[in-house]
């Protein structure tokens, strides 16, 4: 005599799964308009250039002490800058790398 499975037994309930999809999306919409109002700075050697950005890569101050100022190598000071703003990018870049990643459980979605 066979056994016999409950009806639907071993089938996803699909309205939960798409309830859950829907969560998970207001959650991800929700934490990334976090994400891009929040402040995040930046700096290179030694806090000589500091740059202030908000999620959305938006360079919103930038700061250089004045020993950083050499008229005969400005040179130099670009390098400071650029690397303060690289600094920046990268950990805007991991802070919402790592909070979405929370959401999604690690899963890989593409344009997140």
């Amino acid at each position: 005599m066979k056994a016999r499975m409950p009806a639907g037994f071993g089938r996803p309930d699909m309205n939960a799964l798409m309830r859950q999809a829907q969560k998970m999306q207001e959650d991800m919409k929700a934490k990334q308009a976090e994400l891009e109002a929040a402040e995040y700075i930046g700096s290179a050697s030694g806090e000589m250039v500091t740059v202030k950005m908000n999620g959305k890569h938006e360079v919103l101050a930038i700061t250089i002490k004045p020993e950083a100022v050499d008229p005969d190598d400005i040179e130099m000071l670009e390098d400071l800058v650029a690397a303060a703003v690289n600094a920046t990018v990268k950990q805007v870049d991991e802070t919402a790398e790592a909070e979405m990643g929370k959401l999604t459980g690690g899963m890989n979605i593409p344009g997140l």
